[in-house]
């Protein structure tokens, strides 16, 4: 029987559930998880016995771990992947398609230069999607002219590069990112243009650098817009300025056009207003600025949310996005759709981690099978009613269009200027729902996280969208280890906190979400407190090894079974799980060092930052991640050195963590040669533990020992490490 071309879904799901590997695994490691338990409970010393405490301790670490490990298995139980099929949706539903707004933020010109804003914001005014239905928005928290200047070139290059992308179908459409690529010479009318749009595209750059070199916007270029005298008529700095909201682009009047007559989309700029006094919430009070602004201006039905330094990398992404949100079955039902993303920067190992395969790749879609796929804060559509506060109930229609609105709407430019300043005032939200019931919520870090789970409890449900043969998304991952660190703790610091306030997942989350959401929630909410027995296990068992105190049952007794087996064959099936989605052994050796460093470090700080914030002793800070390094770092970086340079205190901690096992496993193995050589046999795992970490920690021991070069340990990190480590193992365990 034929099927009819009206009848067939928008998109499909198709549900993996996990193979009997998985569950011989899993299942003998719990049973192994608690034999090592039941021993620990039977062998506990006795008051005054020898290495009393650290037993005690060593229980409480491997309860938390286990507890840890029981939740994260709820991601592994199912995988779910979507297959949008745009050719149907464009069939049915070419002239009906929503308008969407399109939101990208900054923060400060410094850490995030503009030239890399506009390459984002050229690659989405450049997508496959009607011009009339797409609108851009910049948000500059920093308040910058220069990002300002730096837009309105953009917005007379997409006249060029709009058409040059489409004419030719380009991939990717970030500017930047597109000319670092060779054109195919074959083609003489294709090179030339590449050769022409290029040459306008570095004239461009030249103009905005020079800008920013000055430090001053030429005269004659301040003229030619009305924009420039919110700069030049009020006093506009980065923490105190009146809100300015310009249309640069007005995509609604026929006469905004590219070269070839084609109508172009709306472009606008949007600096909310900062006072002194006034909280600004970081991001979340961007976000919701924009909703509010955009809704005044364009109203799209869907809103996407980019970082500023994550361009569109699949012209066609908005129209995956829409075969979501249109399907007659399931489409109402969907609050938002988070893409998946790729970074630019990873080096062939990804020596830093930060691509996080198992997440992106593996954890997220076992989310996705709960209905609950998580917010990530960027690269995500979202239907504007449910991310604006509404409920979903089961006779909501799910008309996602808002044309009405933009046909009726007959104001000018500068009245819808005038309307939209009100909207982005420091005093608008007071004593409002906003922050707390619509837009994103305040008062953590992690606002997309728990913005996400709000809209969950609120009865929507969200996907997760990975693309497998192109990401939809390409962002800037962190070149150091500084930088990746800082990042880190900012995250852990933000999800830490959602799960001690009443945001909880456990809490908030009880018979709203399912119970494999909340356990797959609190796999990331519990990032910071999992450093601590990390910290134990990396600090006391070599300490107990230095001073031959057991920690572990001998090799000649069963119990050592349990103890390998779950050691051995979680290893092993992380290593599988890392080459199945698209890892290396390398990759998976880095990202064992980089969890072992990111959670004795960033995670540590994140917990005590969390900790002193609920008792009022401190309050809730915003780092901007770097986008911006040197020549000589991008250098070391390409080459996989990792780099350090600094005497954060950070550093210091892991060098100290790196020697203190160092001499410890010497020590013991000394002791053992020379002294008693039979201590091996109840010391072996100590010392197998002590030994991995020694081999895991080389790229430390090469940094303090090694290098010259700036990217090494300073002198005063290498002494304090040594000298911390040194006085660690003269005190006694007990």
């Amino acid at each position: 029987m034929e099927v009819k071309e009206e009848t067939l879904a928008l998109f499909e799901s198709k549900q993996v559930k996990a193979g009997v590997a998985y569950w011989v695994s899993s299942c003998t490691i719990f049973l192994g998880i608690c034999l090592i338990l039941f021993y620990r409970l039977i062998n506990i010393p006795r008051a005054g016995e020898e290495g009393g405490w650290a037993w005690i301790g060593m229980f409480m670490a491997e309860l938390f771990f286990s507890f840890y490990w029981i939740i994260s298995q709820s991601l592994r139980w199912k995988l779910r992947y979507h297959f949008p099929y745009k050719e149907r949706l464009s069939q049915r539903y070419e002239d009906k398609l929503p308008g969407v707004d399109i939101f990208v933020c900054t923060a400060d010109p410094l850490i995030e230069p503009p030239i890399m804003v506009i390459n984002t914001i050229l690659s989405v005014i450049a997508y496959n999607y009607p011009p009339d239905k797409l609108s851009v928005y910049l948000s500059d928290d920093g308040g910058s002219e220069f990002t300002f200047y730096a837009l309105l070139e953009a917005s007379n290059f997409s006249r060029y590069w709009v058409p040059f992308c489409k004419k030719f179908n380009v991939e990717p459409r970030s500017p930047e990112a597109y000319f670092s690529q060779q054109p195919d010479k074959k083609d003489t009318n294709y090179v030339q243009e590449w050769l022409a749009i290029k040459k306008k595209y570095e004239d461009m750059n030249n103009r905005i650098e020079l800008a920013i070199e000055k430090g001053r916007i030429a005269e004659e270029v301040r003229d030619q817009h009305k924009g420039f005298s919110e700069w030049d008529n009020y006093r506009t700095i980065k923490q105190d300025h009146r809100p300015i909201v310009q249309i640069i682009i007005d995509g609604k009047d026929t006469n905004s056009v590219d070269n070839e007559g084609c109508r172009l989309p709306t472009l606008v700029y949007l600096a909310r207003e900062k006072r002194p006094g006034w909280p600004h919430n970081f991001k979340a009070g961007a976000m919701n600025s924009l909703i509010r602004v955009s809704s005044e201006i364009s109203n799209g039905s869907i809103i996407l949310n980019l970082d500023c330094d994550m361009f569109a990398n699949d012209a066609d992404a908005v129209l995956e996005a829409m075969c979501f949100f249109m399907d007659e079955k399931r489409g109402h039902e969907i609050a938002f759709v988070q893409f998946s993303h790729g970074f630019c920067n990873v080096t062939e190992n990804d020596l830093y981690s930060n691509y996080m395969h198992i997440i992106l790749q593996l954890e997220l879609h076992g989310m996705d099978a709960y209905d609950a796929a998580m917010y990530g804060g960027t690269g995500c559509f979202h239907r504007r009613e449910s991310l604006s506060g509404a409920k979903y109930s089961k006779d909501y229609g799910g008309n996602i269009d808002s044309e009405a609105k933009q046909k009726t709407d007959k104001r000018t430019v500068g009245e819808l200027e005038e309307a939209s300043k009100v909207l982005a005032t420091c005093s608008y939200e007071k004593d409002t729902q906003w922050g707390t019931e619509m837009g994103l919520m305040y008062g953590c870090a992690s606002e997309d996280i728990v913005t996400g789970l709000a809209i969950q409890c609120r009865g929507w449900k969200s996907m997760y969208y990975s693309k497998p043969n192109r990401k939809p998304f390409i962002g800037v991952s962190p070149n150091t280890l500084e930088i990746s660190l800082v990042q880190f703790k900012r995250w852990s610091e933000g999800l830490f906190t959602i799960f001690l306030s009443k945001c909880c997942p456990f809490i908030y989350g009880h018979g709203k979400i399912k119970l494999g959401a909340q356990m797959g929630y609190c796999v990331y909410l519990l990032w910071a407190p999992i450093s601590l027995p990390t910290l134990y296990s990396v600090v006391i068992p070599p300490l107990c090894l230095l001073h031959g105190i057991s920690l572990f049952p001998k090799v000649s007794s069963l119990w050592f079974i349990p103890f390998a087996y779950v050691f051995i064959i979680k290893n092993v099936y992380s290593i599988f799980e890392a080459l199945c989605c698209g890892s290396t052994l390398m990759i998976w050796w880095n990202s064992q060092r980089m969890q072992m460093i990111r959670r004795t470090t960033a995670c540590v700080f994140a917990f005590i930052h969390v900790i002193l914030k609920q008792l009022g002793l401190s309050q809730t800070a915003f780092a901007i991640t770097a986008k911006v390094v040197t020549v000589d770092v991008l250098k070391r970086y390409e080459q996989e050195a990792m780099e350090f340079g600094s005497s954060s205190l950070m550093f210091t901690i892991v060098a100290t963590l790196a020697m203190l096992n160092l001499f410890s496993l010497i020590a013991a193995i000394f002791k053992m040669i020379f002294l008693d050589f039979g201590a091996l046999e109840k010391l072996v795992f100590q010392v197998i533990l002590c030994g991995l970490m020694v081999v895991l920690n080389f790229p430390i021991y090469e940094a303090l020992f090694i290098r010259k070069d700036k990217g090494s340990l300073p002198f005063s990190v290498m002494f304090k490490s040594i000298a911390i480590a040194s006085l660690a193992c003269l005190i006694p365990v007990n």
